[in-house]
């Protein structure tokens, strides 16, 4: 839990300093890198926490500046993706993998996940397979049924057919 710093005017709760991320005035955090030798910079995107957008500097810096260059997380550097060229754009991807680990991460500590989305990645074979067999498909229960039917129709007597009550829906 974070102090707060408390004046006559205004309560401020500080927030983690990171390399390379600024915080936005409506709450986002976002992060970019200089490129070597130019004015411009590349942007890295706009995140929902810091650690994000540090991760996300600590890819692209790692990769521009070198092994040497000072990082938010340095331990963590070997989990993250690497750049596939000196492109901004694949610098960018690469810092957009690192900064999703690190949501992954948080989750992790903060035991699930809350409204915050994940994605799932599924082989196209495991797609096929559910697209196949949804679960609510009937020809699924009757095949699952069928395993635990203790009764056979035989054994039923016409008389008992009739006195079953047939007013609800297996479905509901």
């Amino acid at each position: 839990m974070q102090e707060q710093n408390c004046n006559n005017v205004e309560c401020v709760t500080p927030q983690p300093q990171y390399i390379g991320v600024r915080k936005r005035k409506w709450g986002k955090w976002v992060s970019e890198i200089r490129e070597p030798g130019k004015k411009t910079r590349i942007w890295l995107g706009s995140y929902e926490a810091p650690e994000m957008a540090a991760a996300a500097y600590d890819v692209a810096a790692l990769h521009i500046k070198g092994p040497n260059t000072r990082l938010n997380f340095p331990e963590l550097v070997d989990s993250f993706a690497k750049p596939t060229s000196d492109k901004a754009k694949d610098v960018q991807t690469a810092a957009q993998e690192a900064a999703k680990s690190m949501r992954v991460r948080r989750m992790e500590l903060e035991g699930g996940g809350g409204d915050i989305p994940v994605q799932v990645r599924l082989s196209p074979s495991q797609i096929e397979a559910i697209n196949e067999a949804p679960l609510d498909s009937p020809k699924m229960w009757m095949e699952l049924g069928a395993d635990n039917l203790s009764v056979s129709y035989e054994e039923i007597e016409m008389e008992e057919w009739d006195e079953m009550d047939y007013n609800y829906s297996i479905w509901d």
